[in-house]
């Protein structure tokens, strides 16, 4: 770990004598800095001066001129601004490796090199840096210095071709999964290479493809594929052969997810039903039986859940101990018990925006867990913190710098 560590190391998280520096943009790389700056780590953003991360601009609406995307994937980090493309910019990233534990960076292959800021020239000023690299396709291979997008991945991974109903094109998930997929794996990967530091000494690279993070958790479609020539296709709100598990609808037309399928819990259903027998009717009374029933019992079920309202079917379910589920949106998680309970979703303050509410840190760890501090900051808000107190620089270098486009102006420009 770093030698300069931030103050309050102890009380601040896990993470918290850990230095990150994250350069590149949108939410493949910077969805890993967020899960390394929730749990303590001080994430240091390195933006374009003047422009910064095009995720500043995003979101379909904008109070106050303000992306909502922002406040939460830059959250519990610093912004400083410095252009890499330039000499004098790269000497500066130099001087903040040599003080950092982990660099991320998801541009295109190829584009760190370029700016003399690749893995080996950066080891060599700090053989202990872990360097974390997002890409569509990964660092070598013959795709890797093409363009790749999340949804590329999605696609090359194998997700888009199962997301969907079978009657229409493959679909999108309704997130960014191939993101935050490649993101969270990278941090993993940093952690992991971390650990590996305890011992070596030095660090490594982490390098994190999208389609690889699809493929990882696409289950056992390629070898079910290989020794039996399955191919799996697109099926709707159902997994074929796992029945009952499905959306039902309810008398107001909103939809239950109920998951019955293990043959204890069939039997409860049932029971809730106030038709035990179906459990021990041959056609319903083992998991294969049902598999091979499967369009008729999720008739049998709607035909029943659509006698009940939603809260009316829930207690009914949760009385027989049956695994059932709302189908929820932004509105039922603000207003759900067990959310609040746990405090799932948390309140941030911002200058502009008040008070915003967003998910809160994930997993929760019981002696050192981590915490959401602060909104994504403003562009160069940290520029004084990080040149004129980490890096030393006074305030004749920086404002000449800051003339020539090396470094932003921060809030010295709006002061």
């Amino acid at each position: 770990m770093t030698d300069d560590s931030p103050a309050g190391a102890a009380q601040a998280g896990p993470l918290s004598d850990l230095r990150v520096l994250e350069m590149g943009q949108l939410l493949a790389g910077p969805f890993c800095g967020q899960l390394l700056a929730d749990f303590g780590a001080e994430v240091i953003k390195i933006e374009q001066p003047g422009t910064g991360d095009p995720m500043r601009e995003w979101g379909r609406e904008k109070p106050h001129g303000q992306s909502l995307w922002w406040p939460v994937i830059a959250r519990n980090k610093k912004s400083i601004e410095i252009n890499a493309r330039v000499p004098e910019g790269q000497e500066i990233i130099r001087e903040l490796v040599k003080r950092s534990d982990i660099l991320i960076e998801n541009f295109r292959p190829g584009t760190m090199e370029k700016w003399g800021l690749g893995y080996e020239a950066l080891a060599a000023v700090n053989p202990r840096l872990i360097m974390i690299r997002v890409s569509g396709y990964g660092q070598t291979g013959p795709y890797s210095r093409n363009a790749g997008y999340g949804a590329i991945g999605e696609a090359m991974g194998g997700l888009r071709y199962v997301v969907g109903d079978p009657s229409n094109p493959p679909s999108r998930t309704g997130i960014s999964i191939g993101d935050t997929l490649a993101a969270t794996f990278a941090c993993l990967g940093g952690l992991m290479a971390l650990h590996a530091r305890e011992r070596t000494g030095r660090g490594q690279v982490v390098d994190s493809a999208i389609y690889e993070a699809v493929l990882a958790v696409m289950e056992n479609l390629v070898t079910e594929y290989d020794k039996t020539g399955y191919i799996r296709e697109r099926t709707g709100s159902i997994l074929p052969n796992i029945a009952p598990s499905n959306v039902y609808p309810t008398k107001s037309g909103v939809f239950v997810l109920i998951a019955a399928n293990q043959d204890t819990v069939f039997k409860r259903l049932a029971a809730a039903m106030g038709r035990p027998e179906l459990a021990e009717d041959p056609r319903y009374a083992t998991h294969t039986a049902r598999g091979q029933r499967q369009a008729e019992l999720d008739a049998m079920i709607a035909e029943w859940t659509s006698g009940f309202e939603r809260e009316e079917l829930g207690r009914l379910l949760d009385e027989h101990g049956v695994p059932r589920g709302d189908i929820y949106r932004a509105p039922e998680m603000l207003e759900d018990a067990h959310f609040k309970a746990r405090e799932a979703i948390v309140q941030v303050a911002h200058p502009r925006l008040g008070m915003l509410k967003m998910q809160n840190v994930a997993p929760r760890l019981s002696a050192t867990p981590g915490q959401v501090k602060r909104a994504g900051p403003d562009l160069g808000e940290h520029n004084d913190e990080v040149f004129g107190g980490l890096l030393g620089m006074g305030a004749d270098r920086m404002a000449r710098l800051a003339r020539e486009g090396v470094i932003g102006a921060g809030r010295r420009e709006a002061a």
